[in-house]
């Protein structure tokens, strides 16, 4: 089966030189939900918006579907929904009107059924009659999606679509998207939540200076990537760390009373037991002790730093 997108060498230069985009290749899967990180000025919205026909590529090729969206324009676009970061709608028109509407320009029959089923799925059904610039930025930002929506895409491209969203429309979004891709549908997601990558994505891409540094499987990013600490609570102040200690890189709190050692799981041995034993030996004891994993956000802001 192909892939649901298939970009080769695709590049984007702008009038004026500058390259927004820089060979990128990109393959994602149908029904997946594919998070596409990377700081601002990255390629983000430059990408989705050559996928999506809304700016023209320089060079490179770009099939939705099997479909290139350069010569069967008409068919890959039915395909596409796609939710902008700005927020922009009919302001004079009702909810209702704004989704059917949009579903007519694609050629689709009416379908009230439909419409209601999307907007009921956004807890936007009491607001179908209420004309769009008299909702909040919240509600709005659902009206985007349920008019990306309309037509019944496969492919629905959410360019930051929690930006100036509270935490309960947040999370009533995160489960929408997670609905959509129980359907079979294939999402895109920008963001710059990590939080909600982490919590949505199947796989992540970064993408900087308009490169894709890269794509990984979330759980084996994290699992590669990722890194513990142990954390030691110290039962009494420690004024500097022993200098025999050097070789574990412990990082003393700015209050003296924790230690931090950062272990890589990878390895054979993390050496923790060794650090123990060499405390005790120091007669540096601790009450407590604790571990973190890194999160998405730390593994991001390395691989962006480290692609600096």
């Amino acid at each position: 089966m192909h892939p649901m997108i298939s970009i080769k060498g695709l590049t984007k230069t702008y009038a004026g030189g500058f390259q927004a985009l820089k060979n990128v290749d990109l393959q994602i899967n149908r029904g997946e939900i594919f998070a596409l990180l990377g700081p601002n000025g990255a390629g983000k919205t430059t990408l989705i918006n050559v996928v999506c026909g809304i700016a023209n590529a320089t060079s490179g090729e770009i099939l939705v579907d099997g479909g290139d969206i350069a010569t069967d324009y008409r068919h890959t676009r039915s395909k596409i929904g796609l939710v902008p970061q700005e927020l922009a709608s009919e302001s004079f028109e009702t909810v209702w009107n704004t989704c059917r509407f949009s579903r007519g320009l694609f050629g689709k029959p009416a379908s009230p059924a439909y419409l209601e089923k999307v907007l009921r799925s956004l807890s936007l059904w009491d607001k179908k009659d209420t004309i769009s610039m008299e909702l909040s930025g919240g509600m709005k930002r659902r009206v985007l999606i349920a008019k990306a929506l309309s037509h019944e895409p496969e492919v629905l491209f959410l360019d930051e679509p929690t930006a100036g969203v509270d935490v309960e429309l947040r999370q009533d979004m995160w489960n929408v998207v997670a609905a959509l891709s129980d359907e079979g549908v294939t999402v895109i997601l920008t963001t710059h939540y990590i939080e909600e990558a982490e919590h949505l994505a199947d796989r992540v891409g970064v993408i900087n200076h308009g490169e894709i540094i890269l794509v990984e499987d979330k759980e084996k990013l994290m699992r590669d990537l990722g890194k513990k600490q142990l954390v030691l609570h110290l039962q009494a102040p420690l004024s500097e760390v022993p200098t025999h200690l050097a070789d574990y890189h412990l990082d003393l709190s700015d209050d003296f009373m924790d230690l931090t050692f950062t272990y890589d799981t990878k390895q054979n041995s993390t050496g923790i037991t060794a650090l123990l034993g060499e405390l005790r030996s120091a007669d540096i004891h601790f009450n407590d002790l604790q571990t973190s994993q890194s999160s998405l956000e730390d593994i991001f802001v390395d691989l962006v730093h480290r692609d600096q």
